[in-house]
């Protein structure tokens, strides 16, 4: 295991970024926002996540790269929802809507990190009506490597009923940080339906097959084949910035993707995932790792977790926490 400075936040704390690796990989995370800097597939060299070389790049650049997203990631609509009969507000930060949980959510917190010879977990308290959520919540996520891979565990509790959703916000490009596109990475999805989203880019109520649509990845389809279709919902999402119901439950295959010299397979026990194009990276950033452009749609998000928005919706399933409940949950991503 290594450590080092990572540089000091715009509130003068030091973030620190641990390394450790086996014989297949190489990962290094930092305490700031529970993030994933990088991730080396060893067979290859390549590191297959987007990133900066310096704490400021995720604080000051791109937000939400990299870094554990909570209370709840992805939208509330207006941010306003009803729990146990009460209206709770929580921050508007992106388009009228409530997105990765707020002005202040888990992406911009000091973890408490603990090291293994495998693992890197960190843990953070988040007190009752942090960005207007109720409930104290104690929030474990780890890391860990495995043969060609990395489990992503989550483990939380309250002292309250209140709204979970969390999920890691890597951004991948499987040919490397200087690649400039995902474009041509093709992918495959586990998924017979899509979850639709309005032009603010909140997900609504409806679902739609993806049978003869640009989401339609049931056999392996380049990214780029149908992202600038004229279909409505692209337009919505500016490309791919969709939930997809995934097929089945309990821990399966959520979707594999293919760069030219990696192949990651995603699995999760979620009810789904939302695939995001990195639609809005705009380009020219300072200290990138490799010094990478990080391009629009340079990269590609799956983005495991309850459907978005569901505390607003009829026919989906709640990410409510209930009171001394044990919230557990596992993502994979694992490389050929």
């Amino acid at each position: 295991m290594e450590s080092k400075s990572f540089g000091k936040t715009s509130f003068n704390q030091e973030a620190i970024l641990y390394t450790i690796e086996n014989d297949t990989m190489k990962m290094s995370c930092t305490d700031y926002g529970a993030t994933l800097v990088s991730l080396v597939v060893k067979k290859t060299g390549i590191d297959v996540v987007q990133g900066f070389t310096d704490v400021s790049g995720y604080e000051n650049q791109v937000k939400y790269m990299g870094q554990t997203i909570g209370r709840v990631c992805n939208r509330i609509g207006k941010g306003e929802f009803e729990l146990n009969g009460k209206v709770y507000h929580v921050p508007v930060n992106n388009n009228g809507n409530s997105l990765h949980g707020g002005l202040n959510g888990f992406d911009t917190k000091m973890w408490i990190p603990h090291i293994d010879q495998n693992l890197i977990s960190f843990e953070y308290t988040s007190v009752d009506q942090e960005e207007g959520y109720p409930g104290n919540v104690r929030v474990k996520v780890t890391y860990e490597l495995i043969e060609n891979g990395l489990n992503f565990i989550i483990d939380a509790q309250s002292d309250a009923d209140t709204l979970l959703n969390i999920t890691n916000h890597s951004f991948f490009n499987l040919d490397g940080p200087t690649s400039k596109t995902v474009l041509d990475h093709e992918v495959k999805i586990n998924a017979s339906m899509f979850a639709g989203v309005d032009p603010d880019g909140c997900t609504h109520e409806d679902i739609y097959d993806v049978k003869g649509t640009a989401f339609d990845f049931t056999s392996f389809k380049s990214i780029g084949k149908d992202i600038n279709n004229d279909e409505i919902q692209i337009k919505n999402g500016s490309g791919y910035d969709h939930h997809f119901l995934v097929n089945g439950e309990g821990f399966r295959e959520f979707a594999i993707c293919k760069g030219k010299q990696v192949e990651m397979t995603i699995s999760s026990d979620l009810p789904g995932f939302h695939m995001y194009s990195s639609n809005f990276l705009e380009g020219n950033y300072t200290n990138t790792k490799e010094g990478g452009e990080f391009l629009r749609r340079s990269s590609i998000c799956f983005e495991t977790q309850y459907y978005p928005n569901a505390i607003q919706t009829k026919n989906q399933v709640k990410p409510i926490l209930k009171k001394d409940d044990v919230w557990h949950h596992k993502t994979q991503f694992k490389f050929n």
